[in-house]
């Protein structure tokens, strides 16, 4: 059999396996393994995090913050081993909505679904406005005269929404030809430079890592530190999310999810070495809340700092894609199954581009909703990475009531064994006292709008006394609940349900 006879039976294999599953092949099948890799890679996208929530880690206790990066991962990495073996038994698009309509109830799928779609859509603000941060000192060293203020940020963040809806909108060929690039730049950019300052540019050695610039370090402190690393190592499901789209998902999505968490592990773990071992001054730099793109202009001359910046606006904005991607996938594949408003829109799929256009438009006038509210990026990160640890637990609840019932009653092709009820426990236990981390009322990380107050102008005002008095996090989950209790209540569950049949091999 030569390749073109071997790549036909292996797409009739996966259109077939896609079948099993109530669904045609509609979406077009152009991911590789790398390519399926890149795209989770870029959600993740190590440098995206760490440019928007540095300098909140350093401010709290010092460059010791460095020592959540290897927690978060550890944690997480329980996580994405639970979402591996999911991905290999449900190879279809929506991940945690799709896992848990199988494994749970109609109801828990809904709430799974539809806290999980208003998360990716908050990540995707939470994404856009931090190009900014990176690219406007990068056209200011071009020779632009760019002010670094809230209105400039936004205006950037729209047009960026705006260029990455019409390249979803092209096709995911596009979207993993420019994700397979920003990916390899991202990844050379990252450790190359972070090498340069750490041999060149090393003020502080490597034991800077155990620096509290004489705060003392107490528990309340170091959570707190933790959320530039909780904010960076989550979206490695979305090369489950884009399984319709991966030629043999079963095996090659796993191996995807995996990746692409160790992956960005290993280069984010360099990359902050690197920035720590170049801060000139500690002290100095704990009390100003120094980010990545001071640190870098502090060391290299304008023209070195300037290409730095340049190829990190690159990998943020190659994040924006991946982002909208995974998100647009999730509220198509919700839509398919008539679960959203306006489902028949959103749910087709355009015969020329093999993209569901009616997605893409709605996730980005969604995304740009925040916008109208902008008091700075890490106000959204927050409030986004929240929703995402919620879903994931979401997700993880659901998987561990089918495994103690038990699922799986087949073996896919990545299988945890004997160890999935040990990593599914010790990923919810990870995931719960991370929810309570994030809900925890304080002016940092979840504060009240009358607490967001800078040069007596309160950035953030909803104008209403009461909410104006109640944690961000809090009304922004609390919103979302209330408008998905009221809309499945008066439309979904008076729709006609089928119930649902899992194939006997998932």
């Amino acid at each position: 059999m030569d390749t073109t006879e071997t790549a036909k039976a292996d797409a009739a294999r996966d259109t077939a396996d896609l079948a099993k599953f109530g669904y045609k092949q509609e979406l077009k099948r152009a991911l590789g393994t790398f390519s399926s890799f890149a795209v989770a890679f870029s959600y993740i996208s190590p440098s995206t995090g760490i440019f928007t929530l540095f300098a909140l880690g350093l401010s709290f206790v010092g460059p010791v913050f460095f020592w959540s990066w290897p927690i978060v991962f550890l944690g997480q990495l329980f996580i994405a081993l639970n979402f591996a073996e999911l991905s290999s038994h449900f190879p279809v698009a929506g991940s945690v909505y799709q896992w848990t309509k199988y494994l749970s109830g109609r109801q828990y799928s809904w709430l799974s679904g539809w806290i999980y779609l208003s998360a990716g859509v908050l990540t995707v603000t939470a994404v856009v406005v931090t190009l900014p941060l990176a690219l406007i000192p990068t056209l200011n060293g071009l020779g632009w005269t760019l002010p670094n203020d809230l209105p400039t940020q936004r205006n950037i963040a729209i047009v960026t929404l705006a260029l990455i809806t019409v390249l979803n909108i092209y096709g995911v060929k596009l979207v993993s030809i420019i994700n397979n690039t920003g990916v390899i730049f991202e990844i050379l950019g990252m450790v190359v430079f972070a090498v340069i300052l750490a041999l060149a540019h090393n003020h502080q050695g490597a034991g800077v890592v155990f620096q509290t610039v004489d705060t003392g370090v107490t528990a309340s402190s170091f959570l707190a530190a933790m959320f530039m690393s909780l904010f960076v190592i989550y979206g490695f499901d979305t090369a489950s999310t884009l399984a319709e789209e991966t030629r043999n998902p079963r095996r090659e999505a796993p191996k995807a999810v995996l990746a692409s968490i160790v992956g960005a592990f290993i280069i984010g773990t360099i990359f902050l070495l690197g920035m720590l071992m170049a801060i000139p001054d500690v002290k100095d730099a704990f009390a100003k809340g120094m980010g990545p793109a001071q640190i870098i202009e502090a060391n290299l001359s304008p023209e070195f700092a300037t290409i730095y910046l340049l190829v990190v606006s690159a990998a943020i904005f190659v994040c924006c894609l991946s982002i909208m991607t995974s998100t647009i996938r999730l509220a198509f594949g919700m839509a398919r199954d008539d679960q959203l408003p306006f489902s028949k829109i959103m749910g087709e799929v355009s015969p020329s581009q093999h993209t569901p256009i009616g997605a893409c438009i709605t996730v980005g006038l969604l995304a740009a909703i925040p916008l109208l509210q902008y008091a700075g990026a890490a106000y959204i990160a927050i409030a986004a990475t929240g929703m995402i640890y919620l879903s994931y637990f979401l997700g993880n609840l659901a998987t561990l009531r089918a495994r103690l019932n038990g699922w799986p009653h087949t073996r896919a092709p990545f299988s945890l064994g004997r160890l999935g009820l040990v990593v599914n426990v010790l990923g919810l236990l990870w995931g719960g006292s991370m929810l309570l981390n994030f809900a925890w009322p304080r002016p940092c990380c979840n504060p009240t709008p009358l607490e967001t107050v800078v040069d007596n102008t309160q950035l953030l005002n909803f104008h209403v006394p009461f909410l104006d008095g109640v944690p961000v996090l809090w009304t922004v989950f609390g919103a979302i609940l209330l408008i998905g209790i009221v809309y499945y209540s008066v439309v979904q569950a008076r729709k006609p349900f089928t119930p649902i049949v899992p194939p006997e091999d998932a």
